[in-house]
């Protein structure tokens, strides 16, 4: 055995390092993950990130045998979270909840970020994507988006909408229906979601655009009123509530995708295990079931296409961001 391993390396050395490199990595996603994976949510608990995260935390401890542990990391935009795994040791053993907003938007919004959207994250699996809603407080007096856009234009400036802080989904929203409809809401930013929904709940804003998750315990309680979803069809779980495409401004489409996401370098046999996990159990009735409860669907990819779908989303939110004329001053 020995005289055949020195002829390998006399004739093939770098043959026998591709052969012990594929072997070490085989070994590692086997016996992956042996101990607790920690997974990055950029965003304040409440939200859809926060809650997803849960969810598929939950349900891969007991296959995998270890816990999922869900870590909170807002500020800054969510660049926060995304800097803390982007420096991550690329071992598979810390994750981010990847969402539209803090991955694709973020670039175009903050300059010298640390991190890229791109090249310093390996792209695991997605998770699902979620419709946002335009919430109202029920003492405003309008019930769709004709309306809404008919009290601003009545009351320049006074019409005001919340938003998780300035540069994401939820503000960018705002002026991109704004644009379609030639009027302008005022912005308010908060500190996270929450903020802008409990001040909606107050009267302190009229509306905001917020996803299904947050706001859906509000809405089966009637203290919020959804006038429309920014899908370019209706959520299953609001099936009464029109789109905003269906309300007079045609081709309007927003549904946000989230996913797992590690640090650049990440083995490719663990990326392997984990998207083939993941999308397991997004298959199974269950995770369908308790992600249809927050207004989610199940997003299946493998990590090219997560990688395209990342890839395409910076480049049209990029676009909306110049559009927009949306700064995060």
């Amino acid at each position: 055995m020995r005289q055949i391993l020195v002829l390998l390396c006399r004739l093939a050395p770098s043959a026998l390092g591709v052969s012990v490199a594929i072997v070490a990595g085989a070994s590692v996603a086997q016996s992956y993950p042996s101990r607790a994976i920690r997974l990055v949510v950029p965003q304040t608990p409440g939200g859809a990130s926060d809650a997803l995260a849960r969810i598929i935390g939950q349900q891969l401890a007991e296959p995998w045998g270890q816990q999922v542990i869900v870590d909170n990391r807002p500020g800054a935009g969510g660049n926060i979270g995304n800097d803390l795994v982007a420096k991550a040791n690329p071992d598979g053993y810390t994750w981010l909840l990847g969402f539209v907003g803090t991955h694709a938007i973020n670039p175009s919004l903050y300059k010298g970020l640390s991190w890229d959207p791109q090249k310093s994250f390996t792209p695991l699996a997605t998770l699902a994507s979620v419709p946002f809603v335009v919430v109202v407080n029920p003492q405003v007096p309008v019930k769709n988006v004709g309306e809404l856009v008919g009290l601003a234009r009545a009351k320049p400036g006074e019409v005001r909408y919340g938003s998780a802080g300035n540069g994401t989904v939820n503000h960018l929203l705002g002026p991109m229906l704004g644009s379609a409809a030639k009027v302008r809401f005022s912005h308010i930013p908060y500190k996270g979601a929450a903020g802008a929904i409990t001040d909606t709940l107050s009267g302190q804003v009229q509306f905001t655009f917020t996803s299904m998750p947050s706001v859906i315990g509000q809405l089966k309680a009637g203290t919020l009123r959804a006038i429309a979803v920014t899908s370019g069809r209706r959520a299953e779980l609001l099936k009464d509530v029109p789109t905003i495409a269906e309300s007079g401004y045609p081709g309007f489409d927003v549904t946000p995708w989230f996913g797992v996401l590690g640090p650049a370098g990440v083995a490719r046999d663990v990326v392997n295990k984990v998207n083939v996990e993941i999308n397991r159990l997004l298959a199974s009735r269950e995770t369908a079931e308790r992600f249809a409860a927050q207004g989610a669907e199940p997003l299946v990819t493998t990590p090219e296409q997560f990688a395209k779908i990342i890839a395409n989303d910076v480049a049209l939110w990029s676009r909306i961001v110049r559009e927009t004329g949306a700064t995060v001053d």
